[in-house]
C-alpha cells in the first residue's frame, strides 16, 4: 500500500516538472497594451447635460496578476479637457482650479482578474484631493477597459458652477468615464 502511493505521488511530481500539467494555483501573468485614453466627465444642469473630454495618446502597458510592476499610472491635463463650448470648457477649468492644479492623476494597481472583466485598486487624484476605491471594476471589452467613478463635485470639496445670478446651476453629482484603449 505504502508502495502505490509513493508511485502516485512521483507520478504526480513528474507529471507537473515536465509541464504536461500547470499547477492551478499559480495565477497567470498577462500583460495588456494601452495605447490611447479618453475621459469624460458628464452631468446635470438647469439647462441640460453636458460632456466634457479629454483623449490623449499614451504607450503604456497594464500588467494583470503581476506581483511587481503591477501599477498603471497616468497624468491628465486639465487644461486639454473640452466641453464643446468654450465658456462651459472655461467653467470647468474655474471649478477644477486648472491653474493651481493643472493635472490630475489616475493610479490603478493590484490588478485581478475577475470573470472576463478585472477588479483593482484606483486612486483618483484631482485638485488636492485623492480618491480611493478598492475592488474597483474594470469593464473589458475588445477594444478597451473602462470603468467609470459616480461621485459630487462635494465629495473633492468643490463647488459646482452656477451662472446668471443662479439662473444656470450645475449638479452636484458628476459621473467619470474613463477608457484604456487596447494597441
Amino acid at each position: 500500500m505504502k508502495t502505490r502511493f509513493q508511485i502516485l505521488i512521483m507520478g504526480l511530481v513528474l507529471f507537473f516538472l515536465l509541464g504536461s500539467a500547470k499547477p492551478t494555483f499559480f495565477p497567470e501573468d498577462s500583460a495588456v497594451v494601452i495605447n490611447k485614453i479618453k475621459i469624460e466627465i458628464t452631468g446635470l444642469s438647469t439647462v441640460g447635460k453636458y460632456n466634457c473630454s479629454n483623449t490623449f495618446t499614451v504607450k503604456d502597458t497594464v500588467y494583470v496578476n503581476c506581483l511587481k510592476n503591477n501599477t498603471f499610472n497616468t497624468e491628465i491635463k486639465m487644461t486639454d479637457f473640452d466641453c464643446g463650448n468654450k465658456i462651459m470648457t472655461k467653467d470647468l477649468q474655474g471649478t477644477v482650479k486648472v491653474k493651481k492644479f493643472p493635472n490630475s492623476t489616475v493610479s490603478i494597481s493590484d490588478i485581478k482578474p475577475s470573470g472576463k472583466n478585472y477588479k483593482c485598486r484606483l486612486n483618483f487624484y484631482i485638485t488636492d484631493k485623492t480618491l480611493k476605491y478598492k475592488d474597483f471594476i474594470l469593464y473589458n471589452t475588445d477594444d478597451k477597459i473602462q470603468g467609470t467613478l459616480s461621485l459630487k463635485f462635494s465629495d473633492i470639496e468643490l463647488e459646482p458652477p452656477v451662472k446668471m445670478a443662479g439662473l444656470i446651476k450645475v449638479k452636484d453629482d458628476i459621473v467619470i468615464n474613463f477608457s484604456l484603449y487596447k494597441k
